[in-house]
This record gives structure tokens, sequence and C-alpha cells, in this order.
């Protein structure tokens, strides 16, 4: 599930430094960035964030009478994450419900912690087990659990079915990313795998099996991260006979 955030800063610097920190977490998306509270105000009531990051430093009592201005436009309050340089806002962001209060500059620590809080304390959204493909006044739907792999063809994916029957859709594998439920990874700059049917990882041949049909997949450096991930959640879910 994406979830969208607004920054209010006007210094581009940190801005871009926070963007780079939040890339780390694929669903936190930056819909709009304002200079000030005003701006702020209008972009929040634009867009709809999730959550909303402020730099309390540049004029915090104009930002905190925002925040209880925004009760009066809506029920769909976001999050707001209090960024600055020192301690002397924290009480303030407290009494306003700020779910967190970052030090400037900024931690990796303290953003891994929140942004896994947050993860949590947000509801998920229910992925669909049906995955409808549209090509013109054609749809076709593919119940997820029945599909082995997407395999990248120029600008189009092909979709491999666990009867051996393959579908397409007319859009690069890079839009099904996000789209798929969490039992899809990309492994491979041309593969997305579901993991429910890996039977076997060689890191020596850098290659996943499949169950049906012996089918072998590469697995490539760029996506080993999300190889050493899927083989710790696999073995966690195993009875081990390693040494």
């Amino acid at each position: 599930m994406a979830y969208q955030y607004t920054i209010i800063d006007s210094n581009e610097s940190s801005n871009l430094k926070l963007q780079q920190y939040l890339k780390e977490y694929g669903e936190f998306i930056c819909c709009s960035i304002a200079k000030n509270s005003i701006e702020g105000l209008n972009e929040i009531l634009k867009h709809s964030p999730d959550i909303v990051f402020i730099n309390l430093n540049e004029n915090s009592s104009a930002y905190f009478q925002m925040t209880t201005e925004l009760h009066q436009y809506g029920n769909c309050i976001p999050i707001f994450i209090g960024i600055s340089e020192n301690k002397k806002y924290a009480y303030e962001a407290l009494k306003s419900n700020f779910f967190d209060y970052w030090l400037f500059p900024y931690n990796e620590f303290d953003i891994r912690k929140s942004m896994m809080r947050l993860k949590k304390s947000m509801p998920q959204e229910e992925i669909p087990h049906t995955l409808c493909l549209k090509s013109y006044r054609d749809f076709q739907y593919l119940n997820t659990n029945d599909i082995l792999y997407l395999r990248a063809d120029n600008n189009s994916t092909e979709f491999i079915m666990k009867d051996g029957t393959i579908n397409n859709a007319f859009k690069t594998l890079k839009t099904f990313e996000n789209q798929m439920p969490k039992n899809f990874i990309r492994i491979h700059q041309s593969y997305m795998v579901n993991i429910n049917y890996i039977s076997r990882i060689s890191y020596g041949k850098a290659i996943c099996t499949l169950k049906h049909h012996k089918v072998q997949l590469p697995f490539s450096k760029s996506y080993r991260k999300n190889i050493d991930k899927l083989k710790k959640l696999l073995t966690k879910n195993a009875i081990s006979s390693l040494n």
C-alpha cells in the first residue's frame, strides 16, 4: 500500500535529504512540497496526504495553528511529524497530537523506527485476489493465487499461470510492482515471482526454482536484497536441517 506525504519546509536541501531517506521505504510517495503554513494548508486540502512533515523552526506558532484549523475542513486529518533543531517545540507538538518529533540533522535510525511504527498504526488496504487486465474493451480477470510469475517482454508483461497458460498485459513489469499482493517480489529486471511457488534458492547459480514444472528463474545482483529477505522468510517458516 502506498502512503502519500507532504513536506512543509522552505529549505530545499533538507527537503531533498528527507525524500532520499524515505525512498528506502517504497510505499512512501511525495505528493507536494510547501514553503510556509499558508501553502502547506492549501497543499494538504488539495492532495489529502497521509503524512505531513513540518520544519517547526521556521514559524512554529503558524504551523500549530494550521494543524488546528485543518479540523474545520474535514475528518481526514493527516499524521504530523515535527522536525526541529532542538526540543523547544516538542511539548507543543505533543499537545497538538503530532505522531513524532525529529531533530536535525536527520537520524536514519529515528526515521526507520518512525516509519515502521507508522506502517503498523495505519490501516492496511486489503489487496484483492483478482487482477483485471484491461486492453481497449477487453477485460481479463486473473486469480493472483494462480500466477506463477510475471515476465517482462519489451513494454508488455506476460503472466505465466500454474496451468501453463500465458496472459499478456500491455504495461511494463514496473507498473505491476506496487499493484501485486505482498507474496510477489521482483527478483530480476525481467521477472517477478509468486513466493508461494518457490521450492529452491541457489545462490551459486543465482537461480530460483518453482514447484510447478521445475521452472528455473534467474535473479540478479540488483535484487539480491529481495532474495535475502525471501530466504529469511522461507527459512523462518520451515523445519530446518541446517548444521
